[in-house]
């Protein structure tokens, strides 16, 4: 039977929220890749952003679980009953997976819908927190927050998944990823690239465009997935490997053109496994972005969703501009006016997270 959480809902609604992101060298954090090719050292880079999830717990019904969330119908189920692949079938596994009741979950995101800026797995970690922070004996780290809500997602998927999203949401910041995993046991190593004030001065060098179509990660995913598996494109992840590793030791040591030439090293790889990783739209803003000596990548694994852009301060000005009348073009598409967040996963009041 379901733990009815109704009644401690009335006394002290929930509310907790967690940070979308900007990535550089994603897929490289799935265990079918980085498992195989530990040898290459394969890491991450990614910013997390100021467009945030929310998730609220408000009390429900006796043994239902209902959930809503921007850009999708509210809907419920009696506990245990959800179908996974609902839309919203994540959520409902995450509070099947704390075997609770009795609680409307809403969910407020201020990222555009499957927009591949890891805004599902924003929602994940905060609803794994919000629902940890009941019970004392279920108080998580920020590590076990983002290792519960990969290993759900991953299952519900049931398809392989990276795991830099649920790390971004929860540590907030820019950091690199280094992934040397031993079989069975999902590790990593964590370096902050930028600190505070570092951070503030990078918000001038990247720009954010959501292409005004969602994005649906687990084609692209899947089959780069499959040439990978079936021997086709190692050379290829090879450079990418490469490429994510410079780009990172580039940002790190100030050298921003030597940054720019990496991220653009990785969108040429990644055209030449997948040419619709960039859509019509998202190719405009490539094609604008390099003219003006900008680095330039989709986000997530593409093929709509959101294009980001790094470049000195004043290319960084123009490419807005540029970028701004390309999205006019667009029904939804526009530029999102974004800066790095350095809080990461924050929690119900009264809790504390340790790392």
């Amino acid at each position: 039977m379901s733990q009815n959480i109704k009644k401690y809902l009335e006394k002290s609604p929930l509310t907790t929220s967690a940070p979308c992101r900007v990535d550089m060298g994603g897929t490289l954090d799935i265990k079918t890749i980085y498992l195989p090719m530990q040898n290459l050292l394969p890491a991450t880079f990614n910013l997390a952003i100021d467009l945030r999830t929310e998730v609220t717990l408000l009390p429900y019904t006796e043994g239902v679980v209902k959930i809503s969330s921007r850009g999708f119908e509210s809907v419920e189920f009696s506990s245990g009953a959800a179908p996974y692949q609902h839309p919203l079938g994540l959520m409902f596994a995450i509070a099947d997976y704390f075997n609770v009741s009795g609680l409307h979950i809403t969910i407020n995101s201020t990222s555009p819908p499957k927009s591949a800026l890891g805004g599902s797995s924003a929602a994940a970690v905060a609803l794994v927190c919000a629902l940890a922070s009941i019970n004392p004996k279920d108080a998580l780290s920020r590590k076990q927050i983002a290792l519960v809500a990969h290993a759900i997602e991953e299952a519900v998927a049931r398809i392989p998944c990276g795991l830099q999203d649920q790390l971004a949401a929860v540590y907030g910041g820019a950091n690199a990823w280094y992934w040397h995993s031993s079989v069975g046991h999902p590790d990593f190593t964590r370096t902050v690239v930028f600190d505070g004030v570092q951070c503030q001065d990078f918000n001038d060098r990247f720009a954010v465009a959501y292409c005004g179509i969602p994005h649906e990660s687990r084609d692209i995913n899947s089959r780069w997935m499959s040439h990978f598996i079936g021997a086709e494109d190692r050379d290829l992840w090879k450079d990418i490997i490469d490429c994510a590793r410079s780009f990172i030791e580039a940002l790190k040591a100030g050298k921003i053109d030597e940054a720019i030439v990496s991220m653009n090293r990785d969108s040429t790889c990644r055209k030449q496994m997948t040419p619709d990783v960039f859509d019509d739209m998202g190719e405009s803003l490539a094609t604008a972005a390099k003219e003006i000596n900008c680095g330039v990548r989709f986000t997530g694994a593409g093929g709509g969703g959101c294009v980001w852009a790094i470049g000195k301060p004043e290319n960084i000005t123009r490419l807005k501009g540029r970028w701004k009348t390309l999205l006019e073009n667009r029904d939804d598409a526009c530029l999102l006016e974004t800066r790095i967040d350095t809080k990461g996963l924050i929690a119900p009041d009264g809790i504390s997270l340790t790392d």
